[in-house]
């Protein structure tokens, strides 16, 4: 049986909620992200950043521009030792600026993904998976990079037989 890594970055506090700002005890992503590991027996890696978004939603917005635009590759906390364990790794982010968070540029770009699997997937309020696919297969050289999942944030709690459904092919428990 392969080892499955779930790998995310997600931020509680003030988001975007169906059209409001509304402040969540736990991140969109997060919550997906427990629930995959659950559903997989897979191990988690949450990927946080040294210098933390600003906690005001609107502000955090801005940095996620500016760190687009100048393709900044933030520091990180931690790294997992290695992937070399792990055959399928299943990475969640939630869509800013229509890809990924640039601190998951920064993770990825730390690995050597050949012979990996890759399993994308992305909470947001409609934007879906945008380029975050493509972006994944330019870093993850090697990887055979599978179709993400797209899930509004706003109903990442409820989304549990979407998940299920999309692990299905891969599921190893």
């Amino acid at each position: 049986m392969s080892r499955i890594l779930v790998v995310y970055f997600s931020r509680k506090g003030e988001n975007y909620w169906n059209g409001n700002i509304k402040n969540i005890a736990k991140g969109n992503t997060e919550v997906v992200a427990e629930m995959i590991a659950a559903m997989t027996g897979g191990e988690l890696f949450q990927v946080e950043t040294v210098k933390p978004y600003a906690e005001d939603y609107h502000a955090c917005v801005k940095e996620a521009v500016s760190e687009l635009r100048v393709n900044a590759r933030p520091e990180l906390k931690r790294y997992l030792d290695t992937l070399h364990d792990y055959d399928t790794i299943i990475l969640g982010f939630p869509n800013w600026c229509g890809t990924m968070p640039m601190a998951m540029f920064t993770f990825l770009e730390h690995y050597d993904w050949a012979g990996k699997r890759v399993l994308p997937f992305c909470t947001n309020e409609g934007s879906g998976m945008g380029n975050s696919e493509r972006d994944i297969q330019k870093i993850c050289k090697g990887a055979e990079v599978e179709s993400g999942l797209s899930i509004h944030g706003a109903e990442a709690a409820d989304s549990h037989d979407r998940v299920e459904a999309w692990l299905s092919p891969w599921k190893t428990t």
